[in-house]
């Protein structure tokens, strides 16, 4: 083995999972390109941390979790005489290290503000693609397994499923970080009882209640963590800082923003963009959290009173209410505190959707009409896990709950 190999055997001290090993020169490769260290520089769980504090890790971090949790998922497979070649094994490695790797300032925040009508996972394929092209197709395999393309399709399930490596890292390493310990998750319990049947994943039966927590664990995370009220107000309010900073941009009234951030600001983009202009894909892998935050703080003084009102409350935390339930909110309700914000902040009608936002938001632990989770029992039947759980009625938690909310500055209710 040459010098140059064996100074890519490196090795990372990750908080959750402790040494985490550096398998391959092509990963190592991967993960010091500029692409994928852009991902330091994105917060895993957007504005999450004005709410939990501790949740300033990133989408570097993620990454590199779900590559390790990949390596152990293979061990296992391979282990239980299921036949992986070494190119798959590296390639369902350097799918899973780059599947997030087209994720945009904010990661989920801002996934439709840059680029419109366009996933963070289409856009992570068009890297991966571009890649691919740089280290001279050695990604093929990987883009083949991410893409759902290639012949065994366990390996895809690994990269994105129901059970996939994806969510095992994001669930604990996001609990972690918050400190929510109801979304703990036995990862490592869960990989030794994975195992395939017909070419798809199956867990052991021994691994039910594991698997019945992980479910319930996911439910938690996302009314507590996810999709928090305060994290739904302050996500919102980023989307129209953006939004009224690009209205200024394109009215030619003089705005500070970072050069990539102002080529967005100044012009709408969407996927045939990203696909036909190299100069969109360029400034996308430019931007990333502190391009955002950088101009917020700037537009605190802007001359534009509805910006510098946003920005400053962004900043300062002054974060809108968000009042969210199961029902519609009363038509006469919010005309009420519409009505309140224009009279205290002196606007007009069409510049009310700045200050005010109503949407809804849902949410399911389970989905029955994706691909299932399933388990093999001990006479080797397979069963979804929806009838093989005999603790929880998980077809209950796969319904899809829908809440409605309202946003608003909190000095109305004075």
């Amino acid at each position: 083995m040459s010098a140059s190999s064996t100074n890519k055997r490196k090795i990372i001290n990750d908080p959750v999972y402790g040494f985490i090993n550096i398998q391959g020169d092509l990963l190592f490769d991967l993960i010091e390109h500029p692409y994928f260290q852009r991902l330091r520089r994105i917060k895993q769980l957007g504005l999450t941390h004005l709410v939990y504090p501790g949740a300033l890790h990133t989408r570097f971090h993620h990454s590199i979790g779900a590559m390790h949790l990949m390596q152990q998922a293979i061990n296992v497979l391979k282990a239980k005489g299921n036949n992986i070649t070494h190119e798959e094994e590296e390639a369902a490695c350097i799918a899973i290290l780059l599947h997030d790797i087209g994720h945009g300032p904010f990661s989920h925040a801002l996934e439709h503000s840059i680029i419109r009508n366009i996933n963070h996972e289409a856009i992570s394929g068009i890297l991966m693609n571009q890649l691919n092209e740089h280290f001279n197709g050695k990604l093929s395999l990987a883009i083949e397994i991410f893409n759902k393309t290639y012949r065994k399709n366990f390996l895809s399930q690994l990269v994105s499923s129901q059970l996939d490596m994806d969510r095992l890292d994001y669930l604990k390493r996001d609990s972690y970080f918050t400190g929510v310990s109801e979304g703990v998750i036995g990862t490592e319990r869960l990989i030794k009882m994975l195992d395939v049947a017909d070419d798809d994943l199956v867990v052991e039966a021994k691994g039910i209640y594991s698997l019945e927590k992980f479910i319930v664990a996911r439910r938690i995370m996302y009314w507590q963590v996810y999709l928090h009220k305060t994290v739904l107000a302050a996500e919102n309010m980023l989307i129209h800082i953006l939004e009224r900073a690009a209205f200024i941009a394109k009215s030619n009234k003089q705005i500070f923003a970072t050069p990539s951030l102002l080529y967005f600001l100044q012009s709408d983009f969407n996927e045939s963009d990203i696909l036909t202009n190299p100069e969109v894909l360029k400034n996308y892998t430019l931007l990333d959290d502190f391009d955002i935050f950088t101009s917020i703080k700037v537009w605190c003084y802007h001359e534009d009173k509805i910006l510098s009102i946003l920005s400053q409350c962004m900043v300062n935390r002054n974060l809108f209410r968000c009042q969210i339930q199961l029902d519609p909110f009363e038509y006469f309700y919010i005309e009420e505190i519409r009505e309140k914000i224009v009279r205290i902040y002196d606007i007009k009608d069409d510049e009310l959707k700045y200050f005010f936002y109503t949407d809804t938001t849902s949410n399911y632990a389970y989905n029955l009409f994706s691909d299932k989770i399933n388990i093999r029992l001990k006479n080797g039947k397979i069963l979804d896990v929806v009838e093989a759980s005999d603790q929880l009625d998980i077809s209950i938690l796969s319904k899809v709950v829908t809440k409605h909310y309202i946003c608003y500055p909190k000095d109305v209710d004075n």
